[in-house]
């Protein structure tokens, strides 16, 4: 059986204001125009609400397990179909993720790492999150964001998959936004492209 969030997350933003905190970081560094995973979506969906209404053309990509957050989304777009031209949720396992139907992204939301996986997880050979976090982090555009919440539940153990993601992907961590952990993705390939022994090589060569 599929592990399932068996709650819907309504919000309340003194206990957990990770998404609002999230907007807020979008606004401050003029996101525009960019994908966004976003993961875990709330009976709130503020996030994708927020890159319907604000003029930024965000679009937005979110999961949930909680069959309530997907009704509550079903609900939203049935009556503000608007929204759905910017906000797509999907309900599903994010351990079940394939790269293969991913496009690639410029923001993603990892606020809820280490969670949710339990040992039901393992029964149908899911990700586990380190795997989870790595397939992401490899969709997202040089020069993209990856987040994380300081204040999350299990954020203890998330600690230590985020110490090896910083080993085994290119990941720049940039100053903490509000609650927010953010790295830059891809930023030190780039630099390492852009230095004057490369550009040397690259004019040999032609």
């Amino acid at each position: 059986m599929l592990n399932l969030y068996k709650d819907t997350w309504a919000l309340d933003v003194p206990v957990c204001p990770c998404d609002v905190h999230f907007n807020d970081f979008v606004a401050q560094m003029k996101i525009k125009n960019s994908t966004i995973f976003h993961f875990g979506t709330g009976s709130h969906h503020v996030i994708g609400i927020q890159a319907a209404e604000d003029g930024r053309k965000n679009a937005v990509f979110a999961i949930t397990a909680s069959v309530g957050e997907y009704d509550s989304y079903v609900r939203l777009i049935t009556d503000q179909p608007e929204i759905g031209n910017f906000y797509k949720a999907y309900f599903g396992d994010i351990y079940q993720l394939d790269s293969r139907l991913l496009p690639q992204f410029d923001v993603v939301t990892l606020f809820h790492l280490c969670e949710f996986r339990t040992e039901a997880n393992d029964a149908y050979y899911a990700l586990t999150d380190l795997e989870m976090a790595k397939l992401l982090i490899d969709k997202i555009r040089p020069g993209g964001y990856v987040l994380f919440y300081q204040g999350s539940m299990a954020f203890e153990k998330a600690v230590d998959v985020i110490a090896k993601l910083e080993k085994q992907r290119d990941l720049t961590r940039l100053p903490d936004f509000k609650r927010l952990q953010v790295y830059r993705v891809g930023m030190k390939n780039a630099a390492k492209k852009a230095t004057p022994a490369n550009k040397k090589s690259a004019k040999a060569k032609a």
